[in-house]
């Protein structure tokens, strides 16, 4: 890369650990990179570090030694993770998306890529400090939040299926009971997918029971993971007890009145 000016290289720098969350990444690599002393880019480190921490975008933090770099994560203060929760809760009671039989129609949320990265950062700041190898989440509505949050913890997603695909190659599948309809349904896992004793971090769109969630966890044992994590996106309110007890969710919906077309929605358990 050629000689930048400094307001330039600030810039890139900036891209380049944007891009990069949770890499350690020596100075040497933006020393060679823009053809810079260690001491410019310490400095130009702290100038980005100032600006990340005013703004919210999250925190640089600069180890020492030999072995020693930079390292970006991102974290969303909670402050502004509320009220993007607030105004999302606004618009999911719209009476307009009651749907036949007192569901709620959230499709068009999972497809908007502003919605999903403000979702997925707000996972990515809840469980910021956990040792996590996967995010796991069964398909199909919960993949887009779980890719969302893998974007800024940089680590890989793991997809459970209904039904076991032969382009997976052999596969772990189990039965669980489902927590709405208790009825019994399959869940797999190709091998290939992940490793023995991994860290990870579950991730789903919708909780009402707990019972997929549930599913995915006895799944879990077949590998001897680790569950480190639950978030789910919203939780229902309308159940007495859920299958699951240690999770994170970002709404909560209290219940849809398909007669007086009432939706209620809140902020859910990570604001309490």
């Amino acid at each position: 890369m050629k000689k930048l000016k400094r307001s330039a290289r600030l810039v890139e720098m900036t891209q380049y650990l944007l891009f990069r969350p949770h890499t350690l990444i020596p100075l040497t690599t933006f020393a060679e990179r823009y053809s810079s002393a260690k001491s410019s880019i310490s400095e130009d480190l702290a100038i980005i570090k100032e600006v990340f921490d005013e703004e919210g975008v999250g925190e640089l933090q600069t180890l020492a030694g030999a072995a020693g770099g930079v390292k970006f994560t991102p974290k969303m203060p909670k402050e502004a993770s509320l009220l993007f929760i607030q105004n999302l809760c606004k618009q999911l009671q719209q009476p307009e998306r009651i749907l036949p039989g007192g569901y709620l129609y959230m499709s068009d949320i999972m497809g908007q890529p502003y919605f999903l990265n403000e979702i997925g950062k707000t996972f990515a700041s809840a469980f910021a400090g956990r040792d996590l190898d996967v995010i796991m989440t069964v398909e199909t509505k919960g993949i887009p939040i779980a890719y969302a949050t893998a974007t800024y913890m940089n680590i890989p997603v793991v997809i459970v299926r209904r039904d076991g695909r032969v382009t997976e190659g052999s596969a772990v599948s189990i039965n669980y009971v489902s927590g709405s309809n208790k009825r019994i349904q399959t869940m797999s896992l190709a091998r290939r997918a992940l490793k023995e004793e991994a860290n990870v971090l579950i991730i789903d769109d919708f909780m009402h029971v707990g019972g997929t969630i549930h599913g995915m966890m006895d799944l879990l044992k077949e590998f001897k993971a680790v569950v480190k994590g639950v978030g789910v996106f919203m939780e229902s309110c309308e159940v007495e007890e859920h299958l699951v007890d240690d999770y994170i969710s970002l709404a909560k919906l209290g219940g849809v009145d398909s007669k007086t077309k009432q939706i209620t929605v809140e902020p859910g358990s990570y604001f309490d």
